[in-house]
């Protein structure tokens, strides 16, 4: 028997909203350091480099996007590289060297030690991503990670790491968008709204 579109809509959104209710509540202080942690960079002449595969690469660019012209409120341009977006550079990695190797020498060229990377990966077990993330570690980069399912590889990888406790690609990629949104309000928010509480969470 055909299935009710109406209710695969609404076990679709009711799903969604408890896993996104779930996992803000268990990572609202970590979104507040990691945002800190951003920040920090920023003013000491870092930037944010970030790198994913299909729908995460999408949101890469779509954060970097956000830094570089705004997010929700006017202020200056915010340094930001979407690891996913040169044709030229990944063809010629993945030809010469091999596709897990694309993040790793970019990070290897353009990273410098007051920068952060963010590795995006649904499955926590990109090759690409986990040999960029550590790549940035040999180099004493500041590692993130995005993750979902059971955390992966990518967990061992990551100074701080936002995991969604599911196992719905979809619905995992919607809130690492959304936790996104969230660490570019709060960027914003310590940079140009409450500088002097930039101090870490201990």
């Amino acid at each position: 028997m055909t299935e009710d579109p109406v209710a695969l809509i609404e076990d679709y959104a009711l799903t969604g909203a408890n896993l996104r209710n779930e996992f803000f509540s268990a990572n609202s202080q970590n979104l507040v350091d990691i945002a800190k942690a951003i920040s920090i960079s920023i003013i000491q002449g870092g930037k944010l480099l970030l790198f994913g595969n299909g729908g995460s690469a999408a949101d890469c660019q779509h954060l970097a996007a956000e830094f570089v012209s705004r997010f929700q409120m006017e202020r200056p341009s915010l340094p930001a590289i979407a690891l996913t977006t040169d044709s030229s550079i990944l063809t010629a990695v993945s030809n010469d060297y091999d596709f897990d190797q694309v993040f790793a020498r970019q990070i290897n060229g353009l990273a410098e030690e007051e920068d952060v990377v963010l590795g995006i990966s649904t499955s926590g077990n990109s090759p690409n991503v986990n040999k960029g993330l550590q790549a940035a570690l040999q180099k004493d980069v500041l590692t993130i990670g995005m993750t979902g399912r059971n955390g992966g590889e990518i967990s061992d990888l990551c100074k701080y790491l936002l995991h969604v406790p599911g196992d719905h690609t979809a619905l995992i990629q919607e809130i690492h968008i959304a936790a996104g949104h969230m660490i570019c309000r709060l960027v914003d928010h310590f940079l140009f709204e409450a500088v002097d509480k930039l101090k870490p969470h201990v």
